[in-house]
């Protein structure tokens, strides 16, 4: 039965679910308070990985965090501060960094990270999209022995879980990089990766959507929501008053937001990251992530995007130029010869990540109401799972058996 479905937040995660919601044949209309042309969306590495088998709660975050606290140019800053929903998700982010929860995720990240990206496969194919994608693999590039020695444990717990993962030496990784100069002692290399260019494939399926009579009200914020037996009735934004049968939520880290309106508690704290990109000939190929500095590497099409960072310090769109340099002096570290400009580095842009306490996104729906589906909170996975929520949101409103299961996703779960 074709369904009227309202969809909060166009960012990746909103316009997949729109895809395969209408292609299920329900009518969709999107709505997002920005003009749909930045966001995290448009600002991430472009990364498709299976190889991020590892939440972002593992043994021994919290400690590091705690440490960086005081060092605003580190990879992970958590801006400390008197807020109810910050402690409560501080708590429960503490509670789940064990590796009891590890291995629990682990799993259930690499099974949902698979299906999307062969859904990437088939939307390219089956529309015809152009937009840039290549499977070149990922190599975490260490430059001490005891970062090498526990990346070589990481890429054999993604063997045992059927990944094409590998250690490599020095003298293997120049021959698959002999364009650039690397100041690293190893590396492992998931061949099971691949990379975009985000910005190509919103472009794409924004044009699609609209092509196939999605409706987009954009530069419109969420107000209120009228809610009615455990149902939305309708969404009032700051221009108009709109009713649907069903509604997503993908508002990214604006979520709980929106989500208090309706007495559903949303533990999402948003994740500041920042991007450099340069014109200029890098020679580098094959996407790569700075593994001491926490930096993301990617050849992108008629440029090279530095990515990096995880800022947890509330809702704000402030560059941090002391991070923006952080991720300057990391890239001149681990490529001796890549000199990124001031005026680089003054076009730096930032995104905000949805992150859970868990490392897990939420994706279902709430006992709180009945036609709301939550799709929030993959934090730095957006991207790798963005094709593979959105079909999960389609099953579940088509009220069809969904790809994976729910459970470890569900939006009511404790922590």
């Amino acid at each position: 039965m074709s369904k009227n479905v309202i969809i909060i937040g166009g960012g990746i995660i909103g316009l997949c679910s729109a895809y395969y919601l209408q292609k299920e044949g329900h009518q969709v209309t999107i709505i997002d308070k920005s003009n749909l042309d930045s966001g995290a969306s448009y600002v991430n590495a472009g990364y498709l990985s299976p190889s991020h088998i590892i939440p972002l709660s593992a043994p021994g975050v919290m400690k590091k965090g705690l440490k960086w606290m005081f060092d605003k140019s580190s990879p992970l800053y958590i801006k400390p501060r008197l807020d109810l929903d910050f402690l409560k998700w501080t708590l429960a982010f503490n509670k789940s960094c064990n590796p009891r929860h590890v291995n629990k995720a682990i799993p259930v990240i690499k099974d949902i990270s698979l299906l999307s990206q062969d859904l990437y496969d088939d939307i390219k194919r089956d529309e015809s999209f152009s937009f840039h994608y290549e499977k070149k693999g990922l190599l975490m590039l260490c430059q001490t022995d005891k970062m090498l020695e526990e990346e070589i444990k990481t890429a054999n717990l993604a063997k045992q879980q059927g990944l094409d993962a590998e250690a490599i030496s020095f003298e293997a990784l120049k021959k698959l990089e002999p364009n650039t100069d690397l100041n690293v002692k190893g590396a492992t290399f998931y061949k099971c990766d691949s990379h975009t260019t985000p910005h190509e494939f919103m472009a794409e399926i924004k044009a699609y959507l609209k092509d196939k009579g999605a409706v987009f009200y954009t530069n419109e914020k969420v107000e209120d929501i009228e809610i009615k037996g455990k149902k939305i009735t309708s969404i009032k934004t700051n221009k108009n008053v709109l009713k649907a049968d069903e509604v997503v939520l993908s508002a990214g880290s604006w979520s709980p937001i929106i989500t208090k309106k309706l007495g559903i508690k949303l533990l999402i704290q948003a994740g500041k990251g920042y991007r450099i990109n340069t014109k200029n000939n890098t020679g580098i190929t094959i996407p790569a992530i700075l593994t001491e500095a926490k930096v993301a590497v990617t050849p992108m099409n008629g440029f090279t995007r530095f990515a990096g960072t995880m800022e947890i310090a509330g809702i704000n769109h402030n560059i941090n130029k002391v991070r923006v340099e952080a991720i300057a002096n990391a890239v001149k570290r681990y490529y001796p010869e890549i000199n990124l400009t001031q005026e680089e580095k003054n076009d730096a842009a930032c995104g905000l990540r949805p992150v859970s306490p868990d490392g897990l996104p939420y994706i279902g729906k709430s006992l709180k109401c009945k036609n709301l589906t939550i799709a929030a909170g993959h934090a730095m996975m957006g991207w790798t799972m963005g094709t593979g929520t959105g079909k999960l949101v389609s099953e579940i409103i088509s009220e069809k058996k969904t790809s994976l299961g729910l459970s470890s996703f569900h939006p009511d779960r404790k922590f």
